[in-house]
């Protein structure tokens, strides 16, 4: 075999093998899955939702404005920031569903404002008539320690006799005095005062 013959045979292979490995290495052109988003929407884009936690809002089931009932109240209630002075005043030490009742300084009469804040204390206290009651008294700081520690057990035994009147069964109830020494509000002004002159109803 001469040399011409054997430069065209080699030509002729190398062309037989770009054309077979030059083809086989061609880009393939790759669909993404329907569906498949890019890590953007993975990651919270406009086309990817979290999955809702079973029993979680979503705005379809919120519930309506006007349409909740006291109790479901006092569960959503309960959400709330428990440190903050609107819902220590609204609810002092008190258990749920039931209010304290505040009174004025030096006082362990029950006030008229007050009346309805008993009232509603006394209609849900005949929901759980097993229950038992502990009706603490507390005032503030003003005076001898000696001297609240009666003051906040007067308020109690008012709050008690009212109940009474009521019809809830004073077997039921146990008064406590705490005095000034477990004030719920800690600052010098009146309005912390008046905080702290207050009778909590816990359930037993």
């Amino acid at each position: 075999m001469n040399k011409k013959n054997i430069t065209i045979l080699s030509l002729s292979a190398l062309l037989v093998s770009f054309l077979l490995f030059g083809v086989g290495c061609s880009k393939k052109t790759v669909i993404p899955p329907e569906n498949s988003g890019s890590e953007a929407d993975a990651a919270g884009g406009k086309n990817f939702q979290y999955p809702l936690a079973e029993g979680s809002f979503s705005q379809e089931n919120l519930p309506k404005a006007g349409t909740l009932d006291d109790k479901q109240m006092g569960n959503i209630g309960s959400y709330a920031d428990q440190q903050s002075d609107e819902f220590k005043r609204n609810h002092g030490r008190c258990s749920d569903s039931l209010f304290p009742v505040y009174f004025d300084f030096d006082q362990a009469g029950i006030r008229p404002d007050m009346v309805q804040v008993v009232t509603r204390n006394a209609e849900y206290l005949r929901t759980v008539p097993g229950g038992r009651v502990v009706i603490e008294g507390n005032s503030d700081e003003r005076g001898t320690n000696e001297y609240n520690m009666a003051l906040g057990e007067r308020r109690a035994i008012n709050v008690q006799q009212y109940l009474t009147n009521m019809g809830i069964d004073a077997r039921r109830m146990q008064t406590l005095s705490y005095g000034e020494e477990k004030p719920l509000f800690t600052g010098q002004d009146e309005e912390a005062f008046s905080g702290n002159r207050r009778v909590d109803l816990i359930i037993k």
